[in-house]
């Protein structure tokens, strides 16, 4: 199963968490969508990047899209000529939504023969152009695109040696070589690669992530950290569901609030408590954190 397919049967899990909620977070997802048929980002701007998560939302609550509208939209970016690493592997996300039917004939070709170019010496991905590194992230996004266009990462060794590179000595991965602490977004992309790979992970890391818990609840970004966050909480639980790690029943229940803090009557979630906007992407972690939650 593809990290996109992955990620939504979890948030699927979610959406039945909310109860009678259910129908305000669908309304919110329907509520994202702009005139131009694509996902409004933080400033209402059709966004590839937040179209992945309206759409990833409405299918997790079985939320009509506007197809049509969406692929005359997606059409305009042609083979994403000019797109950073981020958009590019959106754009074959949200092609990848939309079904194997509506896909331009070619498209994956050229779109996997562009994401090629944010490839790095060491092996990894990354968009900053100056780095001769990978970073997790960018490698996470890599492989998920891969996947959504049906194809594997051409030597996919070489993205091992590229994460070997970003390991750090507390027995997790930062995004950037050398780095003393380890950072949860990038541990747990990690994680979620090394798993899709088929390799074996160090229990260690799960005991890494547990340790990022915080006492109210939700998991922090990086040690020492003063508040949680929602993207941290979703993406630890992914990655401790991928390990075989579960909370105890307390801590499960104290993640459940922090998460519930964050639920808006408006139908969305925000990303932590000093965060006052609501958006596609934020709301879908929500779901993802609520799924993992609902069997820990």
């Amino acid at each position: 199963m593809s990290v996109r397919l992955e990620l939504i049967q979890v948030a699927r899990l979610g959406a039945q968490m909310l109860g009678e909620s259910a129908d305000l977070v669908r309304d919110f997802y329907r509520r994202q969508w702009t005139d131009a048929g694509a996902g409004r980002d933080r400033s209402d701007r059709p966004d590839l990047y937040y179209t992945v998560f309206t759409l990833n939302g409405c299918e997790a609550l079985a939320v009509p899209v506007p197809d049509a509208k969406l692929e005359a939209w997606l059409r305009t970016f042609s083979e994403g000529e000019g797109l950073d690493l981020v958009h590019l592997t959106s754009l074959a996300r949200c092609w990848a939504s939309l079904g194997k039917k509506r896909l331009p004939a070619g498209l994956p070709k050229a779109l996997l023969t562009r994401l090629e170019a944010f490839r790095k010496p060491d092996g990894g991905y990354d968009n900053d152009a100056k780095k001769s590194h990978g970073t997790a992230y960018g490698s996470f996004l890599a492989l998920g695109a891969y996947q959504d266009l049906g194809k594997f990462p051409p030597k996919p060794l070489r993205i091992v040696q590229s994460l070997k590179r970003l390991e750090t000595p507390d027995h997790a991965w930062n995004n950037s070589p050398g780095l003393p602490l380890g950072s949860t977004n990038p541990t747990a992309g990690a994680v979620t690669l090394l798993r899709h790979l088929h390799l074996p992970l160090n229990p260690a890391v799960g005991d890494w992530l547990l340790a990022r818990l915080h006492p109210q609840g939700g998991f922090t970004a990086v040690p020492g950290a003063p508040m949680p966050d929602l993207l941290s909480t979703a993406t630890a639980l992914h990655a401790l569901a991928s390990l075989d790690r579960r909370l105890t029943p307390a801590q499960r229940e104290r993640c459940l609030d922090f998460v519930d803090t964050l639920w808006s009557a408006d139908g969305g979630f925000h990303g932590h408590w000093a965060d006052d906007h609501l958006d596609a992407e934020y709301t879908f972690y929500g779901l993802l954190a609520l799924g993992h939650l609902s069997v820990a």
